[in-house]
C-alpha cells in the first residue's frame, strides 16, 4: 500500500508499505478518515521527522497521521467479537503501552509506566489505506458520527474535551480560549455546547470569524490589542474565570495566566515551548490554579463521542478541506500556514 511518510524539513515523502495483516490481540482497519492535527506540523517541520523528536526509539520510515477512523477489515487471534469484528465502525486511541500497568488498565496507556508507542509518530498511522492495531485501542464510532468526525474526536476535539472536563467547565463560567486552530476551535464549539461564555483569541481573522461561527461570544486579536486588558474590560475587571492555551506559545500561555481571575483556573494544553511565571504576582497572590491536560484516555474519548451525539454538535464544520491521500504534499503546505482551519484525508 502507498502512504504518506514525515520526511522532515517540511517534505512528503510517498512509500510503499505492505498491507498489515493482524497479529494475536489485533486488528486491521480499512481507514476511512485521517485527520490533521497541529502536532503532525512537528513532525512534518522537524529535521530528520518525527524519528528526531525524542518520542522513542524508531525503526525505518513510519506512516504519519494520528487521527484514525475507519471499519475493522481484519481481526487477529484471541480478540473477542465483543471487543472487535469485521465491519465494525471505530476509532482508535492513538497510543500503546504495555497494557498492564495502573495507568494502561484505566484507559490512560499514553502515561504508561513502560513507554508508549505514539501511531503516526513512533509507530504507523493513518496516513494510509489499512492500519494495524491493538484490538484494546478501538473506541467504537456511532453511527450518527461521520467517519471526519470520527477522526476528530481521535485527537484534535478530545483533547478540547478533556482540557474543559479537567477545568470543570460550567454553564455559570466565563472561559478564554487562546488559539483557534483545530484544538482550540473545538474547545471554542464545546464550550458553548456546555453553556459557558466563551472569549476566543487568535491573531488570524479567519480563525477568529469561524470561532464567533462556532459560538464565541467575543474574540480578541492578541496582535492588535492587550489580550488581558481586554478579557479585563469584558469582564468587569475580573478577569476570566478559567482560560485554556492551545497555542503552545509563550505569550499566549503567560496571558493565559495573567487574564485569570482570582481564584482562577489556567490549562495548558498546547505543546512545545516554554513560559516564565513570577510566582507571586501571577499565581500566588491570585490563589491561582494553573493544570495541564494531555489528550484523553479510551473512556475520555468515548464520553466525547457520545457528548457530541447526544448535543448534535456539527463537528463536522471543523472541516475546511477534504483530501485525497494522493494530495498531501498540497494539504500540508497549506496547514503549515496556519491560517486554515482543519483538513482530512478521506480513503
Amino acid at each position: 500500500m502507498r502512504a504518506v511518510v514525515f520526511a522532515g524539513d517540511r517534505k512528503i515523502d510517498f512509500m510503499e508499505f505492505p498491507d498489515p495483516t493482524p497479529g494475536p490481540g489485533e486488528v486491521v482497519l480499512e481507514i476511512k478518515a485521517s485527520g490533521m492535527c497541529g502536532s503532525d506540523l512537528k513532525y512534518y517541520r522537524a529535521t530528520g521527522g518525527a524519528a528526531s523528536l525524542g518520542l522513542g526509539k524508531v525503526s525505518g520510515p513510519v506512516i504519519g497521521g494520528h487521527e484514525p477512523c475507519g471499519v475493522v477489515a481484519a481481526v487477529g487471534a484471541g480478540v473477542p467479537a465483543s471487543q472487535a469484528k469485521v465491519g465494525a465502525r471505530v476509532m482508535v486511541h492513538h497510543y500503546i503501552g504495555c497494557g498492564t500497568c495502573e495507568h494502561c488498565r484505566v484507559g490512560w496507556s499514553q502515561l504508561c509506566l513502560g513507554g508508549i508507542v505514539v501511531y503516526g509518530a513512533t509507530g504507523h498511522g493513518a496516513h494510509a489505506p489499512y492500519m494495524k492495531v491493538p484490538a484494546s485501542t478501538l473506541v467504537p464510532l456511532h453511527d450518527d458520527l461521520s467517519f471526519a468526525a470520527g477522526a476528530a474526536i481521535s485527537c484534535g476535539t478530545g483533547t478540547a474535551y478533556g482540557a474543559l472536563r479537567r477545568l470543570n467547565l460550567s454553564g455559570r463560567d466565563t472561559i478564554a480560549v487562546f488559539g483557534q486552530g483545530p484544538v482550540g476551535l473545538s474547545a471554542t464549539q464545546l464550550a458553548a455546547a456546555m453553556g459557558a461564555r466563551v472569549i476566543a483569541l487568535d491573531i488570524g481573522s479567519e480563525r477568529l470569524n469561524r470561532a464567533k461561527e462556532f459560538g464565541a461570544h467575543e474574540t480578541v486579536d492578541p496582535g492588535s490589542n492587550d489580550p488581558i486588558g481586554a478579557i479585563k474590560d469584558l469582564t468587569g475587571g475580573r478577569g476570566a474565570d478559567l482560560t485554556l492555551d492551545t497555542s503552545g506559545n509563550a505569550a499566549g500561555r503567560i496571558a493565559a495566566v495573567r487574564s485569570a481571575r482570582t481564584w482562577g483556573t489556567v490549562c495548558f494544553v498546547g505543546e512545545g515551548g516554554d513560559v516564565t511565571i513570577d510566582v507571586s504576582p501571577d499565581m500566588i497572590r491570585k490563589q491561582l490554579t494553573i493544570l495541564a491536560s494531555w489528550t484523553f484516555s479510551t473512556v475520555g474519548q468515548a464520553d466525547c463521542a457520545a457528548f457530541v451525539v447526544e448535543r448534535k454538535i456539527p463537528v463536522d464544520k471543523l472541516f475546511t478541506h477534504r483530501w485525497k491521500l494522493g494530495q498531501a504534499v498540497e494539504a500540508y503546505q497549506l496547514f503549515d500556514k496556519q491560517t486554515s482551519g482543519k483538513g482530512v484525508f478521506l480513503m
